[in-house]
């Protein structure tokens, strides 16, 4: 079916179908377009099972456990090497660390390369969650990374991390992003008439100042970053004259924090919004206060596609080129709140930002796939 292209056997240890948050998107939305360039047979744990009728576009087989029960796939072992056999597979990709270990069997059975495509340091995320095995997690997740025939990080500065720290080979380890399929930014027009949209639902004055933040919400990282927008920001900002209201939309809130947004007259909780590019015109701009975990601010990407600027903390920052993006994204350094609520009190309310097309060159989805694939071993 593709000729002179490598058969991929992808395996996933939790539920991503429906691809909601940006990590779920970052592993659906690679396979999609790897599907579209190559053979691709997706084996993912059994809370994907809903998917497996609905989507078109992948071989999807969900008969796995999740990686909660990781050590238990060990009896579907003979299966997947079945399916190895049977699909004609010739790489074997694992998204995330915690299959490794599967990985690495599979290879010792069949031949196969292994890649691991990793969306994160792990380790450094469950450090930032507070969970008190991490440590133990970095020595696995380092020995899955030096055991990979290829590694993928979603950013150049993880990936130097993992060459500098853990002694993982450099020439056979590759920064593959999180991307977009978003080829220009919303038309000024699409962005008035959105903004009009939000300010008129709201009863809000025409001259208000939008900013957006958007993301995972009972994930501690945003959870953070919604104590310092209560906390540090909006203070900083009510003791101007500045118009504006905060829109708040994701996924998973917890009540003690819905309480929190729904009791600030500044804030528009929107929660989970199926349609978010109503927001993603209508907003003047997105924030990321967020200090804490690791990878790519998968939000930041759609934001930057989108054609808005970005003020962001440094550590929201990494993955993203400031000489790429000029003044469209507006690093600030960590934990500076100040600085970060002046930029948001300084930024001009009807500027147009041109995003670079180096930008959409670089983290279009298209590109990102076919430079992966030039990457696997032969």
């Amino acid at each position: 079916m593709h000729p002179n292209k490598p058969n991929v056997l992808g395996i996933v240890s939790f539920k991503v179908f429906p691809a909601l948050m940006g990590g779920q998107k970052y592993i659906v939305d690679y396979y999609r377009e790897l599907a579209k360039q190559t053979k691709v047979v997706l084996a993912v744990s059994k809370d994907n099972k809903e998917a497996a009728s609905t989507e078109t576009s992948l071989n999807l087989l969900p008969f796995l456990f999740n990686h909660w029960y990781g050590f238990l796939n060990i009896f579907y072992c003979f299966k997947l090497i079945q399916i190895i056999k049977k699909e004609q597979i010739d790489l074997i990709i694992i998204d995330h660390s915690y299959y490794g270990w599967l990985g690495i069997l599979l290879r010792l059975f069949t031949g196969k390369k292994l890649i691991i495509k990793s969306a994160n340091l792990e380790a450094f995320r469950f450090r930032d969650m507070g969970r008190w095995g991490w440590k133990f997690y970095e020595i696995y997740e380092k020995w899955v990374h030096q055991k990979a025939d290829r590694n993928f990080f979603i950013s150049d500065e993880e990936r130097l991390y993992a060459v500098e720290h853990w002694n993982i080979n450099a020439t056979i380890s590759y920064t593959v992003p999180y991307g977009t399929f978003i080829d220009a930014p919303f038309n000024q027009v699409e962005k008035n008439e959105s903004a009009r949209t939000i300010l008129n639902s709201h009863s809000i004055p025409l001259d208000t100042k939008l900013f957006l933040f958007n993301g995972t919400l009972d994930y501690i990282p945003n959870e953070d970053a919604l104590y310092i927008i209560l906390n540090e920001l909006i203070p900083r900002l009510n003791q101007t004259a500045l118009n504006y209201r905060i829109l708040i939309c994701g996924v998973q809130i917890k009540p003690n924090w819905e309480v929190q947004l729904l009791a600030c007259p500044t804030i528009i909780f929107k929660g989970f919004v199926e349609h978010i590019d109503l927001y993603y015109k209508g907003a003047h701009c997105f924030i990321c206060p967020v200090t804490l975990g690791t990878g790519v601010k998968t939000k930041i990407t759609d934001a930057l596609a989108a054609g808005l600027p970005v003020i962001a903390c440094k550590k929201s920052c990494d993955g993203f080129s400031e000489t790429m993006l000029k003044e469209q994204l507006i690093s600030i350094e960590d934990y500076n709140w100040d600085a970060f609520a002046n930029e948001m009190i300084q930024l001009p309310l009807n500027k147009i930002y041109d995003t670079s097309k180096a930008f959409y060159k670089a983290f279009n989805w298209a590109t990102i796939v076919r430079e992966s694939i030039l990457y696997l071993p032969k």
